[in-house]
């Protein structure tokens, strides 16, 4: 029987991580378009370098882009690894959500109409997050579109999340008020930063993002996430200018390190609370 349950666990983990290198391969397909500003939910896939339209055999995630040895079928052009990685990333995304979100679905199967909401709403934004991520990553614009897509998200969810109590279980209990001044207290924050510094220090992409940022979390998450974020931005700032990548006059996108405190926010800034007031008890 535990043998059967382990066999069961990981066929779980193994299919949530193939539903996350397909929504990686997704992630790729929008970022692309949005910086060429086309529309991603029509038209099929092409090669960036011929535009020659891809077949389903050259857009099965990892494999197709292991097959053909990191190259286009077509044009034989070099396709960048950001693709499989993205992809591979997604996977692992999705796994380590669901295992944070969902744990005795993970072990058991089990799943409740609120956890599983809850699980959905999470991969939602962390695709979202994800996109803008990777646009001020490579490009240094946070798409507004990718922005607003995450306020209807979370908005959806939390109009559904304070419908019942048993539903309440996909948030915590911040309140509409909460959420609300926390969003708009973060985007004049990134906004006066815009301001005082002519768009040196953050552009308006953030300032727009910071709301989306203070509507998922509320107060005191938000804290965490942007205190990741500035602490992140810092040491891995401080890296690139001790390895003479950067100057301390060169520009580095801080979308990433909101993007990626959110998410961390999102499911561990509870724990991370206690543990930083543990510290003084």
């Amino acid at each position: 029987n535990l043998l059967f349950m382990e066999i069961f666990v990981l066929l779980r983990l193994l299919i949530i991580f193939l539903g996350g290198l397909v929504a990686g391969s997704f992630i790729n397909c929008v970022v692309w378009r949005l910086k060429q500003q086309e529309n991603f939910l029509f038209g099929r896939s092409y090669c960036p370098e011929c535009r020659h339209k891809l077949n389903a055999v050259d857009l099965v995630p990892v494999i197709s882009f292991l097959a053909l040895g990191g190259h286009c079928r077509y044009c034989k052009k070099t396709i960048s690894w950001r693709y499989p990685l993205v992809e591979l990333a997604t996977g692992i995304l999705a796994t380590v959500i669901a295992g944070c979100v969902a744990p005795m679905f993970i072990k058991f199967g089990i799943i409740s109409a609120p956890i599983l909401a809850k699980l959905i709403y999470c991969w939602v934004l962390a695709i979202i997050l994800e996109i803008i991520f990777i646009c001020d990553l490579l490009w240094y614009f946070i798409p507004d579109g990718a922005s607003i897509a995450g306020i209807i998200t979370v908005l959806a969810a939390r109009l559904w999340g304070y419908s019942s109590p048993e539903a309440l279980l996909i948030f915590d209990r911040n309140s509409w008020s909460n959420v609300l001044l926390t969003g708009i207290f973060a985007s004049l924050f990134f906004l006066s930063l815009v301001l005082i510094s002519h768009g040196k220090w953050m552009g308006m992409g953030d300032a727009k993002y910071a709301f989306l940022m203070g509507f998922s979390l509320g107060f005191p998450q938000i804290i965490v996430g942007l205190a990741l974020a500035f602490f992140g931005g810092a040491i891995i700032g401080l890296i690139l200018i001790a390895a003479r990548r950067k100057k301390m006059s060169s520009e580095i996108p801080f979308g990433p390190f909101l993007s990626a405190g959110t998410l961390i926010a999102l499911l561990f800034a509870d724990q991370i609370i206690n543990w930083y007031l543990n510290l003084y008890a």
